[in-house]
């Protein structure tokens, strides 16, 4: 039987198809950071099959795009990506505008302070400040990447969003939330949560014995544009604690909501 779709046609929809799935498989192995990927968890997570999943890491290490480490054979993310993101430097005007209010919380509070960001299907973390506190909690590093969902400024973030909005990123991100041992049903309660509280709070954080919260940063409307947390040790964020610790985060969450929003109102180009 032939098919009725002309042969441009074919090769046109045919090639939007491999970089939308290459696109796909750099953003699982961006996850990795400096550990990296293996071959076979981005076949997991992205749900492709195990020979298309090494031909596009092939094609894509070619072009350094990606890197594979000779002994641990995990890919990363290769330096001509990083070379193109310095073409638009300031494409993200917020993480110049929140740089000074995420280190004034950082010390106000004594914590670890984050800012992230949504992006797609992910959380992305752009900025972090240590405290004054003798035990910092660096739970995760600058360029962090998660599905949306996986720890509390994911959790944030998707309670900032309507149901319709919700439910589609859910089922998209499956896979990935199944390989971070996480239940959907169990994540929309805390979403629900979130949003009925107005912050995310975690007692079991993402290392041991610790605990972190996050709170939304919105824009003058009520957009929103990212998530405020602080990670601490367990005894650092106690509920005789929290409500302080959320005070301190939702006024500078605000703080730099005003700022942003500011910004554009001003005609700012970035």
């Amino acid at each position: 039987m032939k098919s009725g779709i002309e042969p441009e046609k074919r090769t046109t929809a045919g090639g939007s198809q491999t970089v939308a799935r290459a696109m796909q498989v750099l953003r699982l192995i961006a996850c990795g950071q400096e550990l990296g990927v293996r071959l076979t968890d981005v076949v997991q997570m992205s749900g492709l099959n195990r020979p298309t999943v090494h031909r596009i890491l092939k094609t894509l290490q070619a072009e350094g795009a990606v890197e594979q480490d000779d002994l641990s054979r995990r890919y990363r993310i290769g330096p001509e990506i990083t070379l193109l993101g310095i073409a638009r430097t300031r494409r993200f005007p917020l993480m110049s505008i929140a740089a000074t209010g995420l280190a004034q919380l950082a010390q106000n509070v004594g914590d670890t302070a984050f800012i992230s960001i949504r992006r797609g299907l992910d959380s992305i973390c752009i900025g972090r400040q240590t405290g004054h506190h003798p035990i910092q909690v660096l739970s995760i590093d600058v360029g962090a990447r998660r599905p949306l969902g996986v720890g509390v400024s994911g959790v944030m973030l998707l309670s900032c969003l309507t149901e319709d909005e919700i439910g589609p990123i859910m089922q998209a991100n499956s896979e990935r939330l199944a390989f971070h041992r996480l239940a959907v049903g169990a994540l929309l309660e805390r979403v629900s949560k979130a949003r009925k509280h107005g912050y995310a709070y975690t007692s079991a954080g993402v290392m041991a014995h610790t605990r972190a919260v996050a709170v939304p940063v919105l824009s003058i409307a009520g957009e929103p544009l990212a998530a405020l947390t602080i990670t601490a040790m367990a005894d650092r964020l106690t509920a005789e604690r929290l409500p302080e610790v959320v005070h301190l985060m939702q006024e500078q969450a605000e703080s730099i909501g005003h700022q942003y929003s500011e910004q554009c109102r001003l005609g700012v180009k970035y």
